[in-house]
């Protein structure tokens, strides 16, 4: 009897194991999102580089204050990076200039857009898309004060990859190496026109390699995010693995907010994901934009007892939200 509890016991510690490991137990860092404000927290502005669009937004914690790195559009369709600071991750002043501004060929007439932030070392780094109203490219620059940035180029070329032949879109860099390597999550486009999320790897953060010749986490048809899947803000890591945030889009291109978790040893293997959106468009100015039905998220700030949100609605406003910690 001894033997058979022994071996009886024995299993269940394997099941539990296996039940670990494909990611049946794991639950977010963070509780339900709610809506710090029913309105946006940032909205288009006068007649020149916001005038059209403000949207998108990094936000990071830099010392004792929130810094928000935002997509401007103007009148014209021209994107430029605008800059806000705030005390309370609520409230933001804006600078009156933005701090990118399109100057390379692959910039020029459509913009820079949509901002990711990372701090390693001494250096910020901000992957945003490069667009000339032609192609739309992986693009990457540096700083050390958020403001004065020195662009590095092009990361991921446009029609140059193993499977995203198309566009290249949305660095999300994981904040430390894995096996030697720096790793970082992005969007590339199938030859069936369908938007999946990629893998890339590099040594010095500034040459880039596809990892895969797949998509990492693929489309599902059906679901929220049959048509996109577009990394959000970059990854955190927990004691359970490299957990991202990520913007869906279904047939219909409404936009919806999904996760992802990926083992902490190897960035290509997913443990669990989101069979349902934890955020979706709810307020009005969520539904009507310039692009209707988007809440896009790029900005995640753990802040004491609780996770700010900050997202994109519809492709014209700036957005907060939050969520209790719950590890």
């Amino acid at each position: 009897m001894t033997s058979r509890l022994a071996r009886f016991l024995l299993l269940l510690a394997a099941v539990a194991v296996l039940l670990s490991a494909n990611g049946s137990k794991f639950t977010p860092p963070f509780g339900p999102w709610k809506r710090l404000s029913r309105q946006p927290i940032l909205t288009p502005l006068g007649s020149g580089f916001e005038s059209a669009g403000v949207f998108n937004p990094a936000v990071v914690k830099d010392g004792g204050r929130f810094v928000m790195l935002y997509r401007a559009q103007d009148k014209s369709g021209t994107s430029r990076l605008g800059y806000a600071t705030s005390r309370d991750g609520v409230h933001f002043t804006r600078r009156t200039q933005p701090v990118l501004v399109p100057e390379a060929d692959y910039e020029k007439d459509g913009g820079v857009e949509d901002p990711r932030l990372v701090k390693i070392g001494s250096l910020w780094y901000l992957t945003y898309t490069g667009y000339n109203k032609r192609d739309a490219q992986l693009c990457l620059a540096t700083s050390q004060d958020l403001i004065h940035w020195q662009r590095r180029g092009i990361l991921l070329p446009a029609y140059k990859g193993k499977w995203n032949v198309k566009w290249t879109k949305s660095g999300a860099i994981v904040p430390r190496q894995i096996a030697g390597k720096w790793w970082m999550y992005y969007l590339g486009t199938k030859a069936d026109d369908t938007d999946q999320m990629g893998l890339a790897w590099s040594t010095d953060l500034l040459h880039w390699t596809d990892a895969l010749p797949q998509p990492v986490l693929a489309r599902r048809p059906g679901q929220f995010d049959s048509r996109v899947v577009e990394p959000g803000p970059p990854p955190v890591i927990t004691r359970d693995g490299i957990f991202l945030i990520y913007n869906g889009a279904d047939e219909h291109l409404v936009y919806r907010t999904g996760w992802v978790l990926f083992d902490k040893n190897d960035p290509a293997k997913v443990r669990a994901r989101s069979d349902t959106p934890i955020f979706q468009p709810q307020e009005e100015w969520e539904k009507i934009g310039q692009v209707p039905n988007v809440v896009f998220v790029e900005g995640l700030v753990r802040s004491g007892e609780r996770w700010l949100l900050y997202y994109g609605g519809a492709d014209k406003y700036v957005g907060i939200a939050k969520a209790e910690d719950q590890h």
